[in-house]
């Protein structure tokens, strides 16, 4: 299986991402081994899952448009 993901910064903004093993690619990112805004987040806020990684990348990409970020932005306002 393969992940499409939105991680929420301790500095506020969203950090979107795929990967084939969530717990593990979550771990790194908390641990400083992702992008350097992701170390200490402060939560993974959307997981979304697909059967390839073609299509888990796609999402990702509609993550990072502007229809995505407020589909996310709705998320963070729900929790």
């Amino acid at each position: 299986m393969w992940y499409a993901y939105a991680i929420l910064c301790d500095d506020g903004s969203i950090y979107k991402g795929h990967t084939d093993n969530i717990e593990r690619r979550y771990k790194e990112h908390s641990d400083g081994l992702g992008a350097k805004h992701t170390k200490n987040t402060s939560r993974l806020i959307y997981v979304k899952e697909f059967s390839t990684q073609s299509e888990a990348l796609i999402h990702e990409k509609y993550l990072k448009t502007g229809n995505g970020r407020e589909m996310l932005k709705a998320e963070c306002a729900m929790d």
